[in-house]
């Protein structure tokens, strides 16, 4: 059977169908994973990883024969691709299957933000309500101007969320599209005509900290940060100082710089609503998810192509 490198977790439905066409073999097993793929690596002919973990570099150029590294999640700036692409080795992710339940992540982050959803639940909890009266007055998500930087597929699965909302709809993108919502290409500018910036751009090198801080100082005393792209697309240690004083008014993250650790600082603010990175946590889209990225192994396996390549490997 071929051989196939298992990086990080797999449900048991992606074993069962991995299994049964390839012989796993799981870095989590390897007491120096480098040395047994220098020894061994020129077996490996197929990757299943995460968007998380990845692969090293130095493990790839230990896999000559490497054909494909499929990735479960849509991001994918734990991969090498230029290095990939340099060696003929596709690059597959899962997109599509998640845009609906990330869009609805970043859209509950926001209500929870404007109509202070965790504060409420507490105060119900603490027997305040009872002792102390009615909860303060929050406010309405209704009529909000919202830009969103990176208008891809679940950028637009977003804006589309937004619409009964009545939203006016921003955006920042490398390019401009032809969509009915307005473009920017400053993306402080943006900011400052927002009242809510919602991040769902890919991470890497070309958008790390892409919201610093002058970006945050454009939203503004009463804006709303959302993100749920990567952790490295916002300047985390510019954001909490801004939350703490009172130059963003609050902010919703499922994503962080050095996941899991999220900064004391971070999780002391009363301002901030945390998620642990479960935009598309729900059992029927990582079913799929799964599904999408052992669905790519054996297409390859069979007909030497792939379903979900990334972009940077779409014309190999």
């Amino acid at each position: 059977m071929t051989d196939i490198l298992l990086i990080g977790d797999a449900t048991e439905t992606m074993r069962a169908r991995m299994a049964a066409q390839f012989t796993i073999h799981e870095l989590a097993d390897m007491a120096d994973p480098l040395d047994w793929l220098k020894a061994h690596g020129a077996n490996i002919r197929y990757v299943a990883t995460n968007g998380h973990d990845g692969i090293k570099s130095e493990y790839v150029e230990a896999l000559p024969n490497l054909k494909v590294i499929s990735c479960y999640g849509v991001g994918y700036d734990a991969i090498d691709t230029a290095q990939a692409v340099s060696r003929g080795i596709w690059v597959t992710h899962t997109p599509n299957v998640l845009n609906a339940e990330v869009a609805t992540t970043a859209l509950m982050l926001m209500l929870a933000c404007y109509r202070n959803l965790l504060a409420d639940d507490a105060y119900v909890r603490s027997g305040k309500w009872q002792t102390d009266g009615n909860a303060p007055l929050t406010r309405t998500a209704d009529n909000r101007t919202v830009g969103i930087v990176g208008l891809g597929r679940i950028g637009q699965a977003i804006a589309d969320k937004l619409a009964p909302f009545n939203a006016k709809i921003l955006y920042h993108a490398r390019n401009e599209k032809p969509v009915k919502y307005t473009y920017y290409s400053d993306l402080a500018a943006m900011a400052r005509d927002s009242e809510v910036l919602i991040c769902i751009t890919p991470g890497g090198p070309s958008t790390h900290k892409l919201v610093n801080a002058d970006v945050i100082d454009a939203l503004g005393p009463e804006g709303i940060l959302i993100n749920v792209s990567r952790g490295s697309v916002v300047d985390e240690t510019a954001l909490i100082a801004a939350l703490q004083e009172g130059r963003l008014g609050a902010a919703g993250l499922d994503v962080f710089e050095q996941e899991p650790k999220v900064p004391a600082t971070l999780r002391a603010l009363s301002n901030v609503v945390l998620l642990p990175h479960v935009g598309s946590a729900t059992h029927e889209t990582r079913a799929a998810m799964g599904a999408l990225t052992v669905d790519n192994l054996l297409h390859h396996f069979k007909n030497g192509t792939v379903i979900s390549p990334v972009p940077e490997c779409a014309k190999m």
